[in-house]
This record gives structure tokens, sequence and C-alpha cells, in this order.
């Protein structure tokens, strides 16, 4: 099943038929909201807002990790997200969407990064964490929308819940940064612990502070003011995604924990075979 994680100002879905909102925690805390399971142009669907409802959690309060275990528990086996990014690039212009097959940390480690570790010990290979058939797929549905759409970029994910600084983005760009966001990470790599695969759409909001002209710099003001037509052309992507077949699964990533998983079945509790059986499904 398909779940989307809503970005800023992406809080519900109009016109999704919603069967079920399911509220509880999870082994690892509580999740941003409820997560909601219904169908929206007759795609069986979850939807979970990453910054809750009403917007509010900044980017290192929310609980990545319950958010994905428990969109994995309702089913989830395809993430879609929708992210707000400052683009490092020139190419990548206010309004235009990407969508990165890279990452680097560049957040301040204050962030539950994985969900091994405390007696259950696993190395899950993230060389390539973005799902290719889900990027495909967008890339594909955008085409025939006429929306721009960038690929084959790295995405560069700071703490926040500041801007940057001027010395930051040029830092950023200059080591191969194409992006750069508060939220994708750990998002990004707890989900293929999850075995679920990943991608997101970067709607670009602003150039970050990189350029010569300080009228170019971010601003929240200046964010704010496109952002809101980027958001109408991002609901229509998603309802040409939703009339589409979904892609095709991935073996890789569906199977991410088979040789992963280093700590003996018999050394494990029941607590955490729980748990394991949920990223394992």
């Amino acid at each position: 099943m398909l779940a989307i994680i809503g970005g800023t100002g992406i809080y519900d879905l109009p016109g999704m038929v919603i069967d079920e909102r399911i509220v509880g925690t999870t082994p690892f805390g509580d999740p941003s909201g409820a997560v909601t399971r219904g169908h929206l142009h007759g795609q069986p669907l979850l939807f979970l807002a990453r910054h809750g409802s009403g917007h509010r959690l900044l980017p290192h309060e929310v609980n990545y990790r319950a958010n994905i275990f428990a969109l994995k528990r309702a089913g989830a086996t395809r993430v879609l997200g929708f992210s707000a990014v400052g683009s490092l690039a020139e190419p990548l212009a206010p309004g235009d969407f990407a969508m990165p097959d890279q990452y680097i940390d560049w957040t301040k480690g204050g962030r539950e990064r994985t969900f091994f570790g405390r007696g259950v010990a696993a190395h899950v290979s993230t060389a390539r964490p973005v799902s290719k058939a889900m990027v495909d797929w967008v890339a594909g549905v955008a085409a025939a929308q006429g929306i721009t759409l960038h690929r084959n970029v790295t995405y560069a994910c700071v703490e926040g819940p500041r801007l940057g600084t001027r010395a930051e983005s040029l830092f950023m760009q200059r080591n191969g940064c194409h992006l750069v966001g508060m939220t994708n990470v750990p998002e990004v790599f707890l989900a293929r612990e999850a075995q679920m695969a990943y991608a997101t759409v970067g709607i670009v909001t602003d150039y970050d502070c990189w350029m010569e002209d300080p009228s170019r710099h971010v601003s929240v003001a200046g964010i704010f003011e496109l952002y809101g037509q980027s958001l109408e052309k991002a609901r229509s992507l998603l309802d040409a995604l939703l009339a589409a077949p979904l892609p095709p699964e991935e073996p890789e990533i569906r199977t991410a924990l088979q040789f992963a998983l280093l700590t003996p079945e018999d050394a494990l509790t029941a607590a955490q075979h729980e748990w394991l059986s949920v990223l394992r499904t």
C-alpha cells in the first residue's frame, strides 16, 4: 500500500474518503498524529502529516521512527513524501519540483536515526537510499502533466529550525549538494530499515542564500508567497499519480533486512521480536 507523508502545507488530502483514523503509540513513541487510512480516486492510501495537524512540530521535534513504524504497521510498503526545499543550483528554480536520489546528513546528532540498538544490532545498506521505481513513476506522470521535475540530485539535510548562513549554503553547494531541507533525514533511512520503497517530491521554494544578490536570498515571506501556488501543483500531481498504476516493488528494498541483523534470534526479547516482525513484513 502507498503512504503519503505530507510536509509543510499538506496536512490532509482533499477528496480522500476516510475509512479509519489509526491513533496510538508505537514501541518508539508517538507519531506526529493519526494515520489516516482510506482511498482517493479508487486507490487505497495511507496519509500522515509529518509536522502534525496545524504544523505543531519543528523538524527536529518530529518522531521519525514512530511515523515510519506507524505507517508500516498500518500496511504501507511504499512511502511518497512531499517537502519544501531550498535550491543550491540555479537550474532548480523556485516553483520547480525535484526528486533527490542521494542524501547527505548534516544534522547535529539529536535525532533518533535508526530502529536498531539497545540489544538489537543491524546494519542496513543505504548506498542507494531512494526507490528508482518510485522516482520513475512520479517523473513520468509529472512529464505528462507538463510539470518541471528534476532528478539525479543530492539533498543535504540540516538541523534547523533556523535558516542557514551564506557560508553554510556555499559549503553545501561546493560539496555536491543541489537541495537543502530539514526533514528527509532520518526519514529516508528509516524507511529502508522498514523495507519500504521511499521517494520524496521536493517543492523548491527559494535559492537559499548562496547567490550574490541578497534580494534573492531565502526569506520566510518569500517562501510562502510562492509556496501556495506550488502546493496546488503538488496536489494536481498527486491526483494524477493516484490515477496511474503503482510502480513495481523492488525485491532488494523489500528484503533489506534479510542479511542485516547481527543479533541471534534467540537473543531477542519477545518485545523485540514483535516490533521486528512489523519491519520485516
